[in-house]
C-alpha cells in the first residue's frame, strides 16, 4: 500500500481482477519429410534439419527448393497453402547425401567441332559456384588478337575472386596459369586446338553466367527413426517439440520411404512412423496427426489393415482414404498428373474451416482445391464399412465436386469421436493454459477465485455465442467452478489453485434423417 505524508489528491491504478483470454491458434501445420535441398539460413544447422517456419509457398521455395523427384512433401505443402493454410513448420528429413566430388562446367565454344576447350572445376566437393566471363576494352593501343577478359568466381550472388586481363593463348596471363596459381575456389583447364579462333571463342564464352554443375546427390535409406527424430537434436517429428504452436502434423513422404525396390510397400515402416507421430501428438496434447492410408488398397483391404494391422486407437489422430490425383509440376516420365497422399490438402482444409467457421465446425463436406481425381471411387455401402472404424473418405459427388466425407478421429471412446470436438478442447485447454498465467504466485483466496472465474466465464460465453458450445443458455453450455469447495485448506497448503471447467461441445450432424409418413385424408 502507498504511504501518504502530505495533503493532496492521489490517483491509484487498481488492476482488474478479470483478464481477457484470446483463443489460441488452431491452424498451424508441421510437415516432416523430404525436400529438394537443405536450407542454408542458419550456420548452426548446416544440414537444415531443425524446424523452419514458412508462411507462403514462395518462402518455402526460397528455403527448401521446389518440386523434385522422390519428394512428396513439396506437393503436400503446395496443397496446404492452396486449400487455405497460412502458417507451417517444415522439418526436413535427409534422404540423400552429397556426391562428394567437385563441381564442374565446360564453357561453350564457337565451333562445336572444336569440342569444349575450356573447363572449370571446383576445388571443394559439391561446391555452389558460378563463373562469369566479361571482355575488357584494351584501348586503341591494344595489340592485334583477341581482347583480354576478366573471370569472376561467385558463391551465390557474391563475387569472391576476380582475375582480370586473362588470355587463352600462351603467355604470362594465360587463364589456366594465373587462376590455378592463386585461386582457392576453382581450377581452370584450357585445351585449345591449333585451328581455334580465339576471338570467336571468347565471344561465346562471355555471353553468360555459368553455374558449375554438381553431381546428383546419392540416395540414402530412410528408417523409421529418421522420421521420429530427436527432441534434443531438434530433428524429425520429436524435434517439433520446440514449435509449441503447432496444431497439425503431416508426414507425407512415407509414400516414398516405405516403397521397396520391388515396388511393394513396407507396411511395417508405415505403421512404425505413424505410431511415433500419434505418440508425439498425444504427449504434446495440443496437436493432431493427419494420417494417410496406404495407397492401392481396396475398401475391404483398408478396412482389414485398419482393424487387424494398424489397430490405432487415439483421439489425437485422423485417417483419410483414398489418395488424390494432382498436377505433377515436374512431369517425371511424361506424367502430367500424379497420385499423392491427401494429408497436406486436408490440413489446408482444416485451416480454411477454422478461419471461415471456427475450430468447432467439423472439417468435412467441403471440396479439396487442386484435387483432380481420387485413386478409387467409394460407394455409400463401402463407406458404411469404413466410417464406423474412423476412416474418413474422400468421395466424388458429380457437380458438387470431390469432397471430404468424414470427420472422425481414431478414438474408440465416443466422447472423442469427432475431430472438431477434440480440436475444440485442444484450443480451449491451450487458451486457458496461456491466459491464466497471471494467477501464478497470487494470494490463493476468494479474490483470486472470483477473478479466475470471471475470466474463464467471459471467454466461454464468447464461444457459446459464436456457436461453439451446445445449449439454449450459457448455463447449459458450460460451467466454471472455483471456490472453497474446489480449493479446501489442504489444497491451498499444497500451493494448488483448482478450477473445474465443463463445456458442452457441438457435434456434427453426421446422419441427417428425415422421417416422412403418408398423411391420410380424413373426411370432414
Amino acid at each position: 500500500m502507498p504511504t501518504y505524508t502530505a495533503p493532496g489528491v492521489y490517483v491509484e491504478e487498481v488492476p482488474s481482477s478479470q483478464k481477457v483470454l484470446s483463443a489460441a491458434a488452431t491452424a498451424i501445420a508441421a510437415f516432416v519429410g523430404f525436400t529438394e535441398r537443405a536450407p542454408n539460413d542458419d550456420p548452426q544447422d548446416p544440414e537444415g534439419l531443425a524446424p523452419r517456419l514458412v508462411t507462403s509457398w514462395s518462402q518455402f521455395e526460397e528455403l527448401f527448393g521446389s518440386f523434385a523427384p522422390g519428394c512428396v512433401l513439396p506437393l503436400s505443402v503446395y496443397g496446404y497453402f492452396q486449400n487455405g493454410g497460412s502458417v507451417a513448420y517444415i522439418c526436413r528429413v535427409p534422404n540423400s547425401k552429397p556426391a562428394g566430388v567437385p563441381s564442374q562446367r565446360a564453357l561453350p565454344a564457337a565451333d562445336r567441332a572444336l569440342g569444349l576447350p575450356v573447363s572449370v572445376t571446383s576445388l571443394e566437393p559439391d561446391a555452389d559456384i558460378s563463373i562469369a566471363i566479361s571482355s575488357e576494352d584494351a584501348g586503341d593501343d591494344a595489340p592485334d588478337g583477341p581482347a583480354p577478359f576478366t573471370l569472376e568466381v561467385l558463391e551465390g550472388n557474391k563475387v569472391v575472386e576476380t582475375f582480370p586481363n586473362l588470355t587463352l593463348d600462351s603467355g604470362d596471363r594465360n587463364a589456366a596459369t594465373v587462376v590455378n596459381a592463386t585461386s582457392t575456389k576453382v581450377k581452370v583447364d584450357v585445351k585449345l586446338d591449333k585451328k581455334a579462333d580465339l576471338s570467336s571463342l571468347l565471344e561465346v564464352m562471355k555471353s553468360g553466367l555459368y553455374a558449375l554443375e554438381k553431381v546428383a546427390p546419392v540416395p540414402i535409406p530412410v528408417q523409421g527413426k529418421s522420421f521420429a527424430g530427436s527432441e534434443s537434436a531438434r530433428r524429425g517429428i520429436n524435434g517439433l517439440a520446440v514449435a509449441e504452436d503447432v496444431t497439425m502434423v503431416v508426414v507425407p513422404d512415407l509414400a516414398t520411404a516405405a516403397r521397396k525396390p520391388d515396388g511393394t510397400l513396407d507396411l511395417g515402416l508405415w505403421k512404425a512412423v505413424q505410431t511415433s507421430l500419434i505418440a508425439h501428438c498425444e504427449l504434446n496434447g495440443n496437436r493432431m496427426a493427419v494420417l494417410d492410408a496406404p495407397p492401392g488398397m481396396s475398401p475391404q483391404q483398408i478396412k482389414e489393415w485398419r482393424s487387424d494391422v494398424a489397430m490405432y486407437d487415439s483421439a489425437f489422430a485422423a485417417l483419410y482414404y483414398p489418395w488424390i490425383k494432382v498436377e505433377n509440376p515436374i512431369g517425371v516420365n511424361g506424367d502430367s498428373e500424379v497420385f499423392i497422399p491427401p494429408s497436406g490438402h486436408i490440413a489446408g482444409l482444416w485451416a480454411k474451416t477454422d478461419e471461415s467457421r471456427g475450430v468447432w465446425k467439423a472439417p468435412a463436406n467441403d471440396t479439396l482445391r487442386g484435387c483432380l481425381d481420387i485413386e478409387r471411387s467409394i460407394t455409400q455401402n463401402e463407406q458404411g464399412l469404413l466410417n464406423p472404424i474412423g476412416i474418413n473418405c474422400i468421395r466424388p459427388f458429380g457437380t458438387r465436386g470431390i469432397r471430404v466425407w468424414g470427420a472422425r478421429t481414431l478414438a474408440s471412446d465416443s466422447d472423442w469421436r469427432y475431430i472438431n470436438v477434440r480440436r475444440l478442447f485442444n484450443m480451449v485447454e491451450a487458451t486457458i493454459m496461456e491466459g491464466t498465467q497471471f494467477a501464478v504466485f497470487e494470494p490463493n483466496d476468494v479474490t483470486l477465485w472470483e477473478g479466475v472465474s470471471r475470466t474463464l466465464t467471459g471467454f466461454l460465453r464468447g464461444l457459446w455465442s459464436a456457436g461453439a458450445l451446445f445449449g439454449d443458455s450459457a448455463e447449459q453450455a458450460f460451467y466454471v467452478k472455483c471456490d472453497a469447495e474446489t480449493n479446501p485448506p489442504q489444497s491451498i497448503d499444497e500451493g494448488k489453485l483448482v478450477v473445474e471447467v465443463g463445456i458442452a461441445p457441438v457435434k456434427p450432424a453426421e446422419f441427417v434423417v428425415f422421417r416422412i409418413s403418408q398423411q391420410k385424408q380424413v373426411a370432414s
